[in-house]
């Protein structure tokens, strides 16, 4: 093979190749030490509201599982370590005595976090308590498949600049995932938009716009993060959709300073693909939206009774705030339609209610 050929093929990669160099390599977009709060806002950076519902949440994973001496809590992709502190802040002393708290993030440890705070790259193995993994499984990298015009459904490959065109078709486990998980729609519908920021822009001429993100590795690093428990509760929340409903155009995408791009895998830009949480899911797991599981840890988006602004005016602005604040987290067409899965290890169901 001359250089100019061997320079192409390595020019040319699929999405997950090109996605983990640029979200995760030496200079990728997880390195910055802006972090992700520099370029978008999540439930945890929307309110403190958020962690003390997980701390909740870990309260009652703590009783079901009789109160263990040691009790751990387990921030997947933690970022600048929000969620963690804020959980660690929001618990009980008694049981903030009895918990250890456990960052996995691949940037380096920031500075001025609470030393309670473990920090490292993976998840610790064989503990007990809750692990919970806000807005990681979307940003694990996976392939993208498109169909081509002959019915074959083939991997996009794509370049540094996000110019992308159809590579050679999907087969083995990765076409049995699609097969189970994600198949073709019945009738192909060609895919008419132009909108240059959405998950299409720079696809190449030779496919129909029929488009899946194969999930197969997100099912398996689900059930290796699931599985770093002993016992207790893992919980997956995240942008998602379920079989009967996938996008047929899929759902890949960029994020850039607060704005959604096209997609460019050039370290520069956040990328992102919505969840096949179902296809995650093992024996067991409950699959709810953010609402209905904020909802069961009391998180409601309630106004205050107005009579309060009377009796004591300054807890009704305060209880006004925190109403905005939890409307926001579970608004429908917003935070509240993420999807949470919550899987139990070793319980014998889900210990959501209170």
């Amino acid at each position: 093979m001359d250089r100019e050929a061997a320079h192409g093929r390595r020019e040319w990669r699929g999405w997950r190749e090109a996605a983990q160099e640029a979200l995760y390599g030496p200079e990728g977009f997880y390195r910055r030490p802006e972090g992700p709060a520099g370029h978008f806002r999540t439930s945890v950076h929307a309110s403190p509201l958020y962690a003390a519902a997980v701390a909740r949440l870990l309260a009652r994973v703590d009783a079901a599982l009789d109160r263990p001496a040691e009790l751990t809590f387990v921030d997947m992709a933690a970022g600048r370590g929000e969620l963690a502190a804020g959980v660690l802040a929001a618990l009980p002393g008694a049981l903030a005595a009895r918990t250890r708290v456990h960052a996995v993030e691949l940037a380096g440890r920031p500075a001025g976090l609470d030393p309670r705070i473990a920090w490292s790259a993976e998840p610790p193995a064989g503990v007990t308590g809750l692990l919970f993994a806000n807005e990681w499984l979307d940003n694990v990298p996976v392939d993208v498949a498109e169909t081509d015009t002959a019915g074959v459904r083939r991997r996009v490959l794509v370049r540094r600049d996000g110019t992308e065109r159809l590579g050679e078709p999907v087969t083995g486990a990765e076409a049995d995932w699609l097969e189970r998980w994600w198949p073709s729609p019945p009738e192909p519908a060609p895919h008419t938009g132009t909108d240059d920021t959405g998950p299409h822009a720079g696809t190449g001429p030779a496919g129909t716009g029929l488009r899946a993100e194969i999930g197969l590795p997100r099912d398996l690093a689900w059930a290796s993060a699931a599985g770093s428990l002993a016992r207790g509760l893992a919980v997956a929340v995240d942008y998602a959709h379920t079989r009967e409903a996938r996008p047929p155009f899929g759902t890949l995408t960029g994020f850039r300073e607060g704005r959604q791009t096209r997609p460019v895998p050039d370290g520069r830009h956040d990328l992102t693909a919505h969840v096949a949480l179902d296809a995650c899911a093992g024996p067991g797991a409950l699959l709810l939206s953010q609402r209905e599981a904020l909802g069961a840890l009391g998180v409601t988006g309630a106004r205050p009774p107005l009579a309060l602004a009377t009796t004591d005016p300054a807890a009704y602005v305060r209880s006004l705030a925190w109403a905005g604040e939890a409307a926001e987290l579970t608004a429908r067409g917003g935070l509240g339609d993420f999807g949470w899965l919550l899987q139990p290890v070793g319980l014998a169901d889900v210990p959501l209610a209170g």
